[in-house]
């Protein structure tokens, strides 16, 4: 039941969460740049997914992005700074945009594999679970159950559960995806009257510190959308 153990020791491969606050006059003018010009990013490593914030915080866009361990990491850094056209039609044009970066390095627990939407067009919502100190020893079992819980509605799709290395540690974000707002509130309705899921969340609770949420929209580059 543990997040932390399992296959993804074995092959190393992790995903690296990065959210950037954007100055809100400058977002319009960042989504035009990011849609034009992440062709010359991806050309060096797998993007999963990039999104801007639409409840749950302003004037994000967060991205995730696969590795196959820290060496192929530092490669592509190297090669991503050495990348003429990347650092002067992107790198340089937008950092003036940023207020704020920040990265988290997280591994998908070994019990879930990235999913894929049922359709394009929909929403995606990243809920970020800050756990009690411990690790997953003391709350995975608890922690997946809830998750299983809610997935047994069938009201939502599961896209990833990534658990944090670096960053802050105990976090585990939790990555879903439904087909629009109103069908994710008239889901979590009904999930929340279901037995399974309020024995399963009262379980879980008793470990967790905070809960945050964001509804998050795919930008049209996005390979997730």
């Amino acid at each position: 039941a543990s997040l932390a153990t399992g296959p993804r020791q074995n092959d190393g491969t992790f995903y690296e969460i990065r959210t950037y606050d954007v100055k809100p006059s400058k977002m319009k003018e960042f989504v035009e740049m990011v849609n034009k010009h992440i062709h010359l990013r991806t050309a060096h490593s797998e993007m999963v997914g990039i999104w801007t914030a639409e409840f749950g915080g302003m004037n994000k866009a967060i991205h995730i992005w696969k590795f196959d361990n820290f060496a192929h990491r530092a490669e592509v850094r190297k090669a991503v700074a050495n990348d003429k056209e990347w650092q002067g039609k992107f790198i340089s044009p937008v950092l003036p945009f940023l207020n704020k970066q920040n990265n988290e390095i997280v591994y998908l627990v070994p019990w879930c594999e990235i999913g894929k939407p049922s359709k394009e067009g929909g929403v995606y919502e990243m809920v970020t679970f800050q756990m009690k100190p411990g690790g997953p020893a003391l709350w995975g079992q608890a922690f997946r159950a809830a998750i299983n819980a809610h997935l047994s509605t069938g009201y939502t799709k599961l896209i990833g559960v990534f658990h944090t290395e670096y960053g802050l540690l105990n976090r585990v974000h939790v990555l879903w995806w439904n087909e629009n707002p109103d069908n994710r509130a008239a889901g979590r309705h009904y999930a929340h009257e279901d037995a399974r899921v309020v024995a399963a969340v009262r379980e879980s609770v008793r470990f967790l510190e905070s809960q945050q949420n964001m509804l998050l929209i795919p930008m049209p580059c996005s390979p997730l959308k």
